[in-house]
C-alpha cells in the first residue's frame, strides 16, 4: 500500500465524515455543532497521523505481515477480506448512540404574586366647596309712617268776669211814702205859733204809688275759671317701627358636582402556587465507540470509464440527469449521485460509494 493511497484515503475519510455530519439530523448536545465538527477534524487528524506513523512502520519492515487470500494479517490497518480490483477508504465510523427518555425537573414547584389591579368607575359626585358657616348679620331698623294728632298748645285755663245778669221788672213802688204835712185848717183856729197867729193842721197824707220799670240782678256779677283746651295738629310722620339688631345667620355649604374616578375594587394580590416543571427530554447513551473503518468504495483503480457509464445510465434510467454518458465522472455526474444519495438517505455528497453504487442496481466490479 503506498503513501500516496493513505493520503487519498485520509481525505476521503475526512470529506465522508464532514458530509456525513453536515447532511444528518442535528441532536441535542451540550456543545454546539461546530465544536463538535472541530473536535472531529481534530480526532481524524490525530489517526492520520497515526496510520502515517504505522506506514512508516511498515515501510520499514515490510516482511512483518503478508496479505494471503485478500484478508489482512497481523494488522487491522489493512481492509479485511479485500479482493483483487476492490478499493477502500479508511473513514471514520460514528459512534452509535441510543435515545434515552428521562424526566427532569426542570424548575422549583415556587409561588408568585399576582397583583389584581384596582377597578375604577368613572361618576359624578356632589363635592364642598365651601363649608357651612355662620355670621352675625345688622339688622337695621324699620320704619313706619304713621299719622298723629300733635298737641301744638297745652291746655290752659283763664279767669273771666261774669257781669251781673239784669231783668226788668215792673212794680208798683211808693211814690211818695204816707206822711203828715201841716195844712192851714179852717175851722177853729188853733194856734200854734203866737206869732202867726195861723191854724195849721196836721194832716196825714197816704202814701202815693207809681208803677216803675227796673232792671234788677237776676245773677250777681261773679267770676268763672274758663278751660283753654289744647290745640292738637295732625301730622304724618316716619317713626321706627323696629329697632336694628343683630342676629346669627347659618350660612348653607357650597357644593359642586365634579367628574371623579372612584375604586369599586381595591387592588390586591393573590399567591399561585406554581408547580414544579418537568420536562422529559431525549439523552443520548453510548452503545459504541466511534472508529476507523474500511469502507468500500469506487476510485481511480477500479473505477473505469466503463463503470462510469454504467453509473450514468443507471442515474439517467433513474430520473436524474448525469450529462454526457460519456465516462467522464464530471460535475454533472457528481451532482447527480449526491441528488440520487439524498433521495435513498444515503451519505456521500456525490463520491461514489459501493451502497451507492449497489443501490444503482450495479456492482462494484
Amino acid at each position: 500500500m503506498t503513501p500516496r493511497f493513505y493520503s487519498v484515503a485520509a481525505s476521503v475519510a475526512l470529506a465522508l465524515t464532514m458530509s456525513a455530519c453536515s447532511g444528518g439530523k442535528p441532536v441535542a448536545s451540550d456543545m454546539s455543532l461546530d465544536q463538535e465538527l472541530a473536535n472531529k477534524t481534530a480526532a481524524l487528524e490525530a489517526r492520520e497521523a497515526e496510520l502515517k506513523r504505522r506506514e512508516m512502520a511498515l515501510q520499514n519492515a515490510p516482511k512483518a505481515m503478508t496479505v494471503s487470500g485478500g484478508a489482512a494479517s497481523g494488522s487491522s490497518l489493512l481492509p479485511p477480506k479485500a479482493e483483487p480490483g476492490q478499493c477502500f477508504t479508511r473513514v471514520w465510523q460514528e459512534p452509535t448512540y441510543t435515545m434515552k427518555s428521562e424526566r427532569k425537573l426542570m424548575s422549583e414547584a415556587g409561588e408568585k404574586i399576582e397583583v389584581i389591579p384596582a377597578k375604577y368607575k368613572t361618576g359624578t359626585k356632589r363635592i364642598v366647596v365651601e363649608e357651612a358657616s355662620t355670621k352675625l348679620v345688622t339688622v337695621p331698623a324699620t320704619y313706619k309712617t304713621v299719622t298723629e294728632r300733635v298737641m301744638v298748645r297745652p291746655a290752659t285755663s283763664r279767669i273771666e268776669s261774669v257781669p251781673a245778669v239784669y231783668e226788668t221788672v215792673t212794680e208798683r213802688v211808693v211814690d211818695k211814702a204816707a206822711h203828715t204835712i201841716w195844712k192851714k185848717g179852717t175851722g177853729p183856729i188853733q194856734r200854734l205859733d203866737e206869732s202867726t197867729g195861723e191854724i195849721m193842721c196836721l194832716v196825714e197824707v197816704p202814701a202815693t204809688y207809681k208803677t216803675i220799670s227796673k232792671q234788677v240782678i237776676k245773677t250777681p256779677a261773679s267770676t268763672r275759671t274758663v278751660n283753654i283746651p289744647a290745640e292738637y295738629k295732625t301730622v304724618t310722620r316716619r317713626v321706627v317701627d323696629q329697632e336694628a339688631y343683630t342676629k346669627q345667620v347659618t350660612l348653607p355649604a357650597k357644593y359642586s358636582t365634579v367628574e371623579v374616578t372612584e375604586v369599586v375594587t381595591p387592588a390586591s394580590e393573590r399567591r399561585v402556587t406554581i408547580p414544579a416543571k418537568y420536562q422529559t427530554v431525549q439523552t443520548r447513551e453510548l452503545v459504541k465507540d466511534g472508529e476507523m473503518a474500511w469502507r468500500e468504495i469506487l476510485c481511480d483503480t477500479n473505477t473505469t470509464a466503463g463503470k462510469v457509464r454504467e453509473i450514468q445510465g443507471a442515474l439517467k434510467a433513474a430520473g436524474y440527469n448525469p450529462g454526457s454518458v460519456d465516462g467522464q465522472l464530471g460535475p454533472s455526474t457528481v451532482n447527480a449521485v449526491s441528488a440520487f444519495q439524498k433521495s435513498k438517505g444515503l451519505s456521500g455528497n456525490g463520491v461514489l460509494t459501493a451502497k451507492t453504487v449497489r443501490a444503482l442496481g450495479l456492482s462494484l466490479r
